[in-house]
Order: structure tokens, then C-alpha cells, then sequence
């Protein structure tokens, strides 16, 4: 069984930062793409940013220049640095990770239980 564990949420006045981390534990054969998406209430959830086994990484447009994905292999974990936060990030962010188990060389994608981020003065 694998697991995404989420830490980092909270409250911070705008124009702060966050960081979020992720480990993923449990039977993994290797890690393909990790990433964080967002749920805002009454709002779809929607991609934040991603990162590739090889280090490639994306950005939704609302939060390019301002959040910085990486990853550290050795720990299946990867981070979230969010730096000038706005009231409009407030959401739950969830961890992602698409990964080979080691248990049947199965390919899934896996989700995190959330944090919740809130941006108010």
C-alpha cells in the first residue's frame, strides 16, 4: 500500500509564504511525476504544479513566478514554496504522485488527504 502524507498548511497574512511537503511512503518501485493540485471551496480542483522524474517542471499561469516545486528522491518527498500569497490561493492542496509499486510493478496515481492553506489579513 503507498500513501502521500501532506504538512505545511496554515494561516498567513497576504503577501506571506508556505511551504508544503509531501512524502510518499509505502511499497514504491519508483516515482514518475509529483505535483500539488488546489480545491477552493465551490470550486473544481485544479493543477498547481508539477514536477517530472527528470525534473521537468509546470505551472498553473495564476501562480507562476510566485510558487516553486522541487523534489528530493532519496526522501519521495516533494516540496511546495509559495511566496506572495493572495487571498485567492486559499484552497486544499492536495499531493499527487504517479508511481510504479513495488508490489506488482502496478503504474497508479495517488492522492494525498489534503491541507488546508488559507491567505487573510
Amino acid at each position: 500500500q503507498v500513501q502521500l502524507g501532506e504538512s505545511g498548511g496554515g494561516l498567513v497574512q497576504p503577501g506571506g509564504s508556505l511551504r508544503l511537503s509531501c512524502a510518499a511512503s509505502g511499497s514504491i518501485y519508483t516515482i514518475y511525476t509529483m505535483g500539488w493540485y488546489r480545491q477552493a471551496p465551490g470550486k473544481q480542483r485544479e493543477l498547481v504544479s508539477t514536477i517530472t522524474s527528470l525534473g521537468n517542471t509546470n505551472y498553473a499561469d495564476s501562480v507562476k513566478g510566485r510558487f516553486t516545486i522541487s523534489r528530493d528522491d532519496a526522501k519521495n518527498t516533494v516540496y511546495l514554496q509559495m511566496n506572495s500569497l493572495k487571498p485567492e490561493d486559499t484552497a486544499v492542496y492536495y499531493c499527487y504522485a504517479n508511481l510504479m509499486r513495488y508490489s506488482d510493478f502496478e503504474v497508479m496515481d495517488t492522492w494525498g488527504k489534503g491541507t488546508l492553506v488559507t491567505v487573510s489579513s
